[in-house]
Parts: structure tokens; sequence; C-alpha cells
């Protein structure tokens, strides 16, 4: 299946790699920035274009969500398969007169940051049952974990990966600071970090759960409060332990 990826950020800059790696046959990059298309090309050794759309049998848009809708426009080709990486978008974002899908992969892209394209989850929700089968076996390429999902599914996942992974991420970023603050590396949470999701892999996050909240410790919860002068870090402190206390108590 001749492949076109559309787009030039970090998405892109993965999947183009993952495809080839897994003999997939990506034809052409295609996108506006052609810095980033050329250096993605030259990872990749595939011809990019800012202008002209080779034709091909399936096209992934891998671009902003803001921007989904009017790349899709541009495709001009009838009778192609044509899908965007969006966890949050429906299918029926696509504007064209193509078939159309969604070809989700839930994990956060960092350019410099070296993954398992073998362990990324996708997701495939498309409008024809061809097509569903089509993307299975494609992604399974990629993928040893790739399921069919329909588009409240899909919603949720992304929902759920904002709370497992963008919020946990800004708590990493609150915890460094109070760290800066006090002149503690925070290489010494790296341990603990990884401790912490190494443990969820093999059980039930709610059972793994530690700390004051958990257990129920109002003593160290108001020395903690009273440690917190940034009025954001206080409100998030405040929000999770009533959050933990209530999942916790008896």
């Amino acid at each position: 299946m001749k492949t076109v990826i559309i787009g030039s950020g970090n998405v892109a800059w993965h999947l183009a790699q993952a495809f080839k790696a897994s003999g997939i046959n990506l034809i052409q990059l295609f996108g506006r920035n052609q810095n980033n298309l050329k250096e993605i090309s030259q990872k990749v050794n595939v011809p990019f274009s800012t202008e002209n759309l080779v034709e091909a049998d399936f096209y992934l848009i891998c671009t902003s969500d803001q921007s989904i809708r009017e790349v899709s426009r541009q495709i001009p080709y009838e009778n192609v398969l044509v899908a965007h990486t969006s966890g949050s978008l429906s299918r029926e974002v696509l504007e064209g007169s193509y078939r159309k899908a969604c070809f989700y992969p839930l994990q956060t892209f960092s350019k410099n940051t070296n993954l398992n394209y073998k362990e990324i989850p996708f997701f495939i929700d498309a409008g024809w049952e061809n097509d569903n089968l089509l993307l299975l076996d494609f992604a399974k390429k990629i993928s040893e974990n790739v399921m069919r999902i329909n588009l409240d599914q899909k919603k949720q996942i992304h929902l759920a990966a904002v709370f497992a992974c963008n919020f946990v991420n800004h708590l990493y970023a609150q915890a460094k600071e109070i760290c800066d603050e006090n002149e503690i590396p925070f290489q010494y949470m790296i341990p603990l970090i990884r401790e912490t999701a190494e443990k969820i892999e093999k059980n039930n996050p709610k059972n793994v759960q530690t700390g004051p909240a958990a257990r129920q410790d109002e003593i160290v919860i108001d020395l903690q409060r009273n440690l917190i002068s940034n009025p954001i870090q206080l409100e998030i402190y405040n929000i999770l332990t009533h959050s933990i206390k209530k999942m916790y108590e008896l």
C-alpha cells in the first residue's frame, strides 16, 4: 500500500521511522515546513514536497487538530484512504470524496526521544469494514498492540491519557520547582518516579497508592499544606488530597 505522511512535526518524525522500519511502502512526506520535512526525509530516505502531493493508496495526516480539516481538503484523489492521528476528532472532520478513517497512536511523541514502536498502541476506526481490516493489518506491521475502537472509546482513551501522561508530567514539573527552590537535585526523585511507574505494570494503581492522603494522616497533610506558599500548588495539593482520601476513606 503506497503511503504518504502529511505533516512535519513530532508525530510525523516518529511514524515515518516506524513505517520504514516495518517495511511499509512510504513514498512521500508532504507538508509546509521544508526544513522539518528535509530532516525527516534524510532520516528515512524518503522524498518530500511542500507543493506536489503524489497519488498513493493511503494518506496519513499527522498535523495538529486545528489543521486537519484544512489539510484534508488538499487531497484531490478519490477512492483513496485518508486517516488522521487525532485522539479527539472523528473521521468526519476529513473533507474530501475519499474513504475516511482514524489511526490513533497512543504515545507522547518528542523528537529526540527513542521509542519502541512495537509497544505503542494503535487504535483504528474506519468507515468501511474492509478499511478497518486493512488498517488493522497495516498497524500490526508496526506494533504488537492494535485495537479497533469507535469514536466514543477513542475520546475516552484520549481523556485517560491526559490524566496518565499530561497531568502526571505537570506534577513532575511542580515537584521540580519545589526541589529547585530548596536547592535539592530533582534527579533524586527519579528512582521514586521509576518505581511508581513499574509498580502499576503488574498492579491496579488503586492497590499500590501510598502517602498521607491514602493513610488519612491529617497531621502530615496539615504540615505539608503549611509548607506550600504557591497558591496554585496548594490548590493542586488540596484537590488531589481530597480525591485520594475519598477513594480510600473507611
